[in-house]
């Protein structure tokens, strides 16, 4: 089978829509954590995203609000605003003998990473994969379209992550986006890729900032032309002396 190397937005909305069929677990406390993390962690595969908070004015930001992990029959939306990142979440997020699938999974590291530093392992992401099926797309919803015929929603994308109660919509949005990657993915590696698949195991634990970065190479050429101008400013200063003392005399 080969797939559409892209779909438009129009040939996208006609799809039938995607949507989560399984058990929809919204996980508010640590209470919760121990019977959610033994459940993900008899499972090879699980689906993974997070959500935050829109802002909608200028330099305002939320941190990560959602976490979701889902498994094919289960979804737990792990409300990050109402619980922290618990050890056992992060167990999972940990093993890499649990692949975590998802789309732009380096960002939803980052975020995370936000709340609490972790060594993150066996995650997959979606977008470096697909280009091995000969697939252009890089949004969840057109890779989707193109692998599964199934359309996502992403009515939802823009709602507050950080009310009191999540909707019934919120709760399926976010519960479809984490196992769709699992579907998507599936599928794939159920079909003959059309080149070599390297490994896809992404991490950005130890990646130093980018701001960091150049601060730091910014520094190193300032050192040399410090202690230059100190030796430059010293010799200055013993001929003005010197000439100081022959003009006494």
């Amino acid at each position: 089978m080969v797939f559409q190397p892209t779909i438009s937005n129009e040939q996208t909305a006609e799809l039938p829509s995607a949507h989560f069929d399984g058990r929809i677990v919204v996980v508010n406390n640590e209470a919760q954590i121990e019977a959610v993390c033994r459940d993900l962690s008899s499972h090879s595969i699980i689906g993974f995203d997070t959500e935050t908070r829109p802002s909608f004015k200028a330099g305002v930001t939320y941190k990560v609000s959602l976490l979701q992990l889902s498994t094919p029959s289960h979804c737990y939306l792990i409300r990050l605003c109402r619980t922290k990142l618990h050890p056992s979440i992060l167990k999972i997020l940990s093993n890499p003998n649990i692949k975590k699938i998802g789309a732009d999974v380096a960002g939803d590291i980052r975020s995370l990473h936000a709340l609490r530093h972790f060594k993150e392992r066996g995650f997959i992401d979606l977008q470096h994969m697909a280009a091995y099926w000969g697939i252009e797309e890089k949004s969840l919803r057109k890779m989707s379209a193109l692998v599964l015929g199934e359309r996502v929603s992403k009515a939802q994308r823009l709602s507050n992550w950080e009310a009191s109660t999540l909707t019934p919509q919120q709760q399926m949005y976010a519960a479809t986006d984490a196992w769709v990657c699992i579907k998507i993915y599936e599928r794939l590696m159920a079909t003959t890729p059309l080149k070599e698949l390297p490994s896809f195991e992404i991490s950005v634990e130890g990646q130093e900032p980018k701001v960091a970065k150049t601060e730091k190479a910014a520094k190193k050429p300032h050192r040399r032309p410090y202690r230059h101008n100190k030796v430059k400013k010293d010799i200055q200063q013993q001929k003005y002396e010197n000439t100081n003392l022959s003009s006494a005399r």
